[in-house]
């Protein structure tokens, strides 16, 4: 029911209005009164009404001035001002605080009880609206984790303006204004290993869970297996703590699975917003030491070099077996964006200054070349593909006359065979992904079909599904299947004469007035708007 509140300093008047008229049975809730603003105001803070009916004239605190307070704790609550002066100030100021309703006392019960059912009429449409949106931004709490990808890469890539990137943030659910901020990196090492799947895709959904409930922390998923944590503080120690907070909570649930390997990056602490990316580098710097340091650590770059310094035996040249293991690692497991960064890292960690050697140049190449190879036959990716996509690899002396220019060759090498890696992985992705879309196809009309149950349907977790989907179809499951229910609603629009609540039922939404919705969330026009193209076609 809708609540009304009184406030009225004239006992007569405020008897009358109270008694003349039944509320309850009008469909209304009487919850209190007052006698004057100041009294009032604390009463209307603890029962909230719907609808606030107040006199103008009061001692102690105006009707304007208890308006004016009651709209900053209260916005969508609505005023009837009721006033015995039919002055063009009061409701000039009336309208700036955004009263409702000016009516000019006397007024009967039969006005009055119109006055408040029109008033009546827009809370509930309101209240519709935002029960329609709530459904909606839950039904899409799925982009979240997709938009959040995409504004991550904006702000580690593009010059976009400080305000730009708060506003941004703000609609994703984070405050990022602080005085500090800072990166971790953090990735599962080991993934993929067939034996360990399960564990797996339970330490990463359980990595981002104790992270998001630790304050002045955002996620941001990176791909199925690895996640940037963005830390906010006040000052650098403040930052300091937090990331030592962060540290100790990952080592705490990463103790849960002993099986699984991980590794973290920290970067450098940075005061502006447009200075994130220095800090995402420096900690992608560190994080690129997980394929040469020890498993299972999270440092930075110079924790990872200072270390190196007092281990002389972790620099220098290992067993032929060795280098290549370090690089069937990277192959299986980095990415593209990191190839410069663990090329950077395995010359100076662990060729050192023997790379200044051309025979050790040539030992390097050659052993590069049979790495590639080898790791394209584990993959089902032959030489010749190879060689198409990254060149004759075995003309290897053409690139080691300069570190330079080895190093760069490298580069090349590897990011053409990461290419043919995903090109590869994507094909297995293929037939999971045709098989789901296919599932939805045929079940978009039901009101149950969900990421659950379409993640089931190929033998997966929701989460790693949703994942796998938004990184090979552009899209999220939501907006997949949204997709799918308004194209089918708009040929029935076009081709039936099926009613709009009929056709709603029919492609999923049980509810007509959030099919309704819905349509002109995506479509720009009402169902009924879409249909009188009709006419003009």
């Amino acid at each position: 029911m809708i609540k009304i509140f009184l406030v009225e300093d004239e006992v007569i008047i405020r008897d009358g209005i109270k008694n003349s008229i039944d509320w309850e049975r009008e469909g209304y809730e009487f919850v209190g009164e007052a006698g004057d603003g100041e009294l009032a105001y604390p009463l209307i803070l603890k029962e909230k009404p719907d609808i606030l009916l107040t006199d103008i004239k009061m001692p102690f605190m105006d009707g304007l001035e208890l308006s004016a307070a009651v709209k900053k704790k209260l916005p969508d609550i609505k005023i009837i001002v009721l006033s015995g002066y039919n002055d063009f100030e009061f409701a000039q100021k009336g309208i700036e605080i955004g009263i409702t309703n000016y009516l000019l006392k006397p007024i009967s019960a039969g006005e009055l009880l119109k006055a408040v059912g029109e008033v009546a009429v827009k809370i509930e449409k309101e209240r519709e609206e935002r029960e329609l949106l709530s459904k909606y931004e839950e039904d899409l709490q799925g982009n979240i984790v997709f938009e959040k990808q995409k504004f991550l890469t904006q702000i580690l890539t593009e010059n976009i303006p400080m305000t730009d990137i708060l506003d941004e943030g703000k609609q994703l659910g984070m405050d990022l204004s602080a005085g500090m901020y800072n990166f971790i990196l953090f990735k599962l090492t080991n993934y993929g290993v067939p034996d360990l799947q399960q564990q797996l895709v339970s330490a990463y959904m359980e990595v981002g869970a104790c992270m998001e409930k630790l304050p002045g922390v955002y996620c941001f998923q990176r791909d199925v297996k690895g996640w940037a944590f963005l830390l906010l503080a006040e000052n650098e120690k403040s930052l300091e703590e937090r990331i030592e907070t962060c540290k100790a909570e990952l080592e705490k649930t990463m103790e849960k699975f002993q099986k699984v390997e991980y590794f973290g990056g920290i970067g450098i602490g940075v005061s502006r917003l447009r200075e994130l990316r220095d800090s995402f580098r420096e900690a992608d710097r560190a994080f690129a030491g997980r394929f040469v340091a020890e498993k299972n650590q999270i440092l930075t770059w110079e924790e990872l070099h200072g270390r190196n310094k007092e281990e002389p035996d972790v620099k220098g040249l290992g067993s032929m077996q060795e280098n290549r293991s370090l690089i069937g690692k990277f192959l299986r497991n980095g990415t593209a964006e990191e190839t410069e960064s663990f090329v950077k890292t395995y010359f100076e960690e662990i060729l050192g200054e023997n790379v200044q050697s051309m025979m050790m140049r040539q030992y390097v190449m050659m052993d590069l070349y049979i790495s590639i190879v080898s790791f394209g036959e584990e993959i089902g990716v032959t030489e010749e593909e190879i060689e198409k996509e990254c060149g004759d690899i075995r003309k290897v002396a053409d690139h080691i006359h300069s570190v330079e220019d080895m190093l760069d060759y490298i580069n090349r090498l590897i990011s053409g065979t990461l290419k043919l890696r995903d090109e590869t992985s994507g094909n297995r992705y293929k037939d999971i992904i045709e098989a789901a879309k296919s599932y939805m196809q045929t079940r978009y009309m039901s009101e149950e079909i969900s990421l659950g149950s379409v993640a089931a349907s190929v033998g997966m977790s929701s989460s790693y599904f949703s994942s796998i989907f938004s990184q090979e179809t552009g899209q999220t499951f939501v907006e997949y299947l949204t997709d799918i229910r308004m194209e089918k609603a708009k040929e029935m629009l076009m081709c039936s004469n099926k009613k709009t609540s009929e056709i709603g039922f029919d492609v999923g939404y049980k509810d007509s007035h959030y099919f309704s919705f819905i349509f002109k969330k995506t479509q720009g026009c009402s169902p009924k708007e879409y249909r009188a193209r009709r006419g003009d076609l």
